[in-house]
């Protein structure tokens, strides 16, 4: 009776497949994150905050870009050991590690469709965003459920014929998602142009703030920015982060002043709910903190309100020197 030794697991098959198995894993977590943050970029909540600058796009594609590739170079080398030596689909890492994805994606599309019965019966209201989201999930997980179920159970001869044309779909889809998800997002430039904006922003709000200190300590406006600079406290003014340019300030009148810069697009949608431009509303500081401007130059008219920031009056008192 001829006794047939089982093909043992060998370092690199453990760690090809473990390998092939955390990039699929990662990829379709990266795939599956894109598509919910494209769906939240194109189809916003009423009154919730949307990322400006589309974050979670960005880091869904960063990790596509590195997982995806990853994913398809371990499993040409694992289909290349298996096309020399086919025993190898016996391989013991393998039917667990495929079986625990087979259970991962059927739970999770179990757990989605959970999700939306419970919505539905609890009468709440499902929106487009969240019908295209569940969909777009279990679309994700049951073209990995399907290939690995298939994979499974096929003869590999049949599997040999039709892994080209899922590498190709595959491919073809993420493809699809990446230029998608640089459509909402922008391209890398307009994000750095996004972020420099958000800068220049962020820089008029603190001249503003030194601009009423000084006015609360002397009653009277500065006649240029330098007159707000502070050695002691460590206040140097900022420039613009792209030409490295100052500001521009003209002081209107006892009260009143202009702050004025050159932005490169217009007001990203959403920012105005993270406070980077709110609505034209007088806030409690009694200052306009209406930062929403266009592309090109624009210049924001301020007026102090002496009630809400009454001047300093107290006086500071010297103690004189201690004789010995």
């Amino acid at each position: 009776m001829e006794i047939t030794e089982k093909l043992k697991t060998t370092p690199k098959d453990f760690f090809l497949h473990l390998g092939a198995i955390v990039a699929l894993y990662i990829s379709v977590v990266s795939i599956i994150t894109l598509l919910l943050a494209i769906i939240d970029q194109l189809y916003p909540k009423p009154f919730e905050y949307v990322d400006p600058y589309a974050g979670g796009v960005s880091v869904a594609l960063a990790m596509i870009f590195i997982a995806s590739p990853l994913y398809f170079l371990f499993m040409r080398f694992i289909i290349s050991g298996e096309n020399e030596q086919p025993e190898k689909r016996e391989l013991s890492v393998r039917k667990w590690l495929t079986f625990i994805t087979l259970f991962v994606a059927g739970l999770a599309m179990a757990i989605d469709l959970i999700v939306l019965l419970q919505k539905f019966f609890a009468g709440e209201e499902i929106t487009l965003a969240f019908v295209l989201k569940v969909v777009a999930i279990i679309l994700v997980l049951a073209t990995v459920f399907g290939y690995y179920l298939y994979d499974a159970r096929s003869n590999p001869a049949v599997v040999a014929l039709f892994r080209p044309r899922f590498t190709y779909g595959a491919g073809a889809f993420i493809i699809f998602s990446i230029v998608l998800g640089f459509w909402v997002m922008g391209s890398p430039y307009t994000q750095k142009e996004k972020r420099f904006d958000a800068e220049r922003v962020a820089h008029l709000q603190t001249i503003q703030y030194q601009i009423i200190s000084y006015w609360q300590a002397k009653q009277k406006l500065p006649i240029t920015l330098e007159d707000i600079k502070d050695p002691i406290s460590g206040f140097v003014l900022p420039v613009d982060p792209s030409d490295k340019s100052q500001y521009e300030y003209v002081a209107k009148d006892k009260f009143s002043f202009q702050l004025c810069a050159t932005f490169k697009m217009e007001t990203p949608d959403g920012a105005a709910l993270e406070g980077y431009s709110g609505p034209n509303y007088p806030y409690k500081n009694g200052m306009n903190e209406n930062w929403k401007h266009s592309a090109g130059k624009v210049c924001f008219e301020r007026t102090i309100d002496p009630e809400l920031y009454p001047p300093l009056n107290a006086t500071i008192k010297i103690s004189p020197p201690i004789r010995q």
